[in-house]
C-alpha cells in the first residue's frame, strides 16, 4: 500500500473569505473594515467573525479609532500572517505540481491506473 499523502495546507486560510482578506492585506499596508467588506463581498457580521479568527491566530492586527458611530476599524497583516500565506500558496503549488503517483495495483480487483 502506498504511503503517499497530499501536502497539508493551512485549513484556517482555506476558507474563501479568510483567504480573500489575507491576500488583500498582504498587498496593502492596511485596509479599513468597510473597504474589506466591499472588496470581499461580505456581510459586516461575517467579515467581523473572520477578522476575529485571523486576529486570534496572530495573522492580522486590528486597530480601532474614533468613538461610537464614528469609529473606524483598520486591519493589517502581521509578519506571521504573511509567512502563513506564503506557506499556504507554496502548499497549493506543490499539490498541483506533484500530483498523485500512479497507482500500481488495487488489491481488490487488480486494476491498474
Amino acid at each position: 500500500m502506498s504511503t503517499f499523502k497530499f501536502h497539508v495546507i493551512n485549513p484556517l486560510l482555506h476558507s474563501e473569505l479568510r483567504l480573500k482578506i489575507m491576500v488583500a492585506l498582504d498587498s496593502l499596508e492596511s485596509a479599513d473594515f468597510m473597504y474589506l467588506c466591499q472588496i470581499t463581498d461580505s456581510t459586516r457580521g461575517n467579515l467581523s467573525t473572520q477578522l476575529t479568527t485571523l486576529k486570534d491566530a496572530g495573522y492580522i492586527e486590528v486597530s480601532k479609532s474614533g468613538i461610537g458611530r464614528f469609529s473606524r476599524t483598520t486591519c493589517s497583516i502581521t509578519h506571521h500572517g504573511h509567512e502563513a500565506l506564503q506557506a499556504y500558496e507554496e502548499g497549493l503549488r506543490r499539490m498541483f505540481a506533484e500530483g498523485v503517483p500512479v497507482q500500481e495495483e488495487i488489491k481488490s480487483g487488480g486494476a491498474v491506473s
